[in-house]
């Protein structure tokens, strides 16, 4: 078993099997996966987040199951929380592997971006509520460039973004503590699939996860106490589920727009990342369908140059 230095990213868009290859570069260098998706963290939320707990083995795994359902985990709790994991795996004497696809998280990770902690802005948030969500969308995008369209899914989230962008205008030294700083230590290997491939893979991934419970997951979710508004906060999985058991929608209507906003996701993903390569960070990219001890063989001769 090699140990290696630094620190790796696994990327890509959702069902490329990320998590596997992780795990995989883990076993054999000596590594501890932190996750880099924004809803793994939440308890209960298993199937739809996909988190696949066994898949690990014995591998350990950080910021999966670290927050309660309901709650809105964040980009400021994650960095705090993923480099709180990076500490204690690199006391180990063992590696660092961040595996994940919202990109958002993984590259301020690998930005080393020290975000400020935004309080709550009532009086903001009364003015602009009742607006709808394409005039919010207009002030953000007065506000920054919308690289992120995570930002304006929601009412809530919009009005989150304005809040932040707010706060960064009036303390500007507190936002240029959030100016990028490109970790030079990184390595990021990046899953590649063939769209149609990636297509395919989806749907079935969504047929077994419905047929293994997902229906019950978001029904235990929400006779636990969580609101529906909540998990159509969440998005996909949560919030077309929700919706069909709240009966907005049948099975059918259910699963054929859950199924096109999941290839839509999945295309933004990718979105995401070719705009990390032209942001200045190199993506390595490895076929899917590799052999585990190629794929892990090609990553060490990337952790070598």
């Amino acid at each position: 078993m090699t140990r290696a230095t630094g620190i790796i990213a696994v990327v890509g868009p959702t069902a490329t099997g990320k998590t596997h290859r992780a795990v995989a570069l883990a076993t054999e260098l000596s590594g501890e996966i932190i996750s880099g998706d924004s809803r793994q963290v939440y308890r209960g939320m298993d199937l739809g987040t996909g988190k696949d707990l066994d898949e690990y083995g014995s591998v350990p795994y950080h910021l999966i199951d670290v927050a309660q359902a309901g709650d809105k985990y964040n980009l400021h709790r994650f960095l705090r929380d993923a480099r709180n994991a990076e500490q204690e795996i690199r006391r180990r004497g063992n590696l660092p592997i961040i595996c994940g696809g919202t990109g958002m998280y993984v590259e301020a990770f690998l930005n080393d971006l020290a975000l400020p902690e935004v309080p709550e802005n009532r009086e903001l948030r009364q003015k602009l509520e009742g607006k709808p969500l394409d005039e919010l969308t207009r002030i953000l995008a007065g506000m920054k460039t919308l690289h992120n369209v995570t930002d304006v899914d929601t009412v809530k989230r919009a009005v989150r973004a304005i809040e932040i962008q707010t706060y960064y205008q009036e303390h500007p030294e507190e936002a240029a503590s959030a100016s990028p700083r490109q970790r030079k230590d990184a390595v990021i290997v990046g899953v590649d699939v063939p769209r149609e491939v990636r297509r395919q893979r989806i749907t079935a991934r969504l047929k077994a996860r419905l047929e293994n419970g997902m229906l019950d997951e978001v029904c235990n979710l929400l006779d636990s106490g969580v609101t529906a508004d909540d998990l159509i906060y969440y998005g996909l999985e949560y919030k077309f589920l929700t919706l069909h058991l709240t009966g907005e929608l049948s099975f059918d209507d259910m699963f054929s727009q859950l199924e096109i906003a999941i290839h839509q996701f999945a295309k933004r993903q990718m979105t995401w990342f070719r705009g990390m390569e032209r942001r200045g960070f190199t993506i390595n990219w490895l076929p899917y369908d590799m052999p585990d001890d190629e794929f892990v063989s090609a990553v060490r001769e990337l952790i070598k140059s």
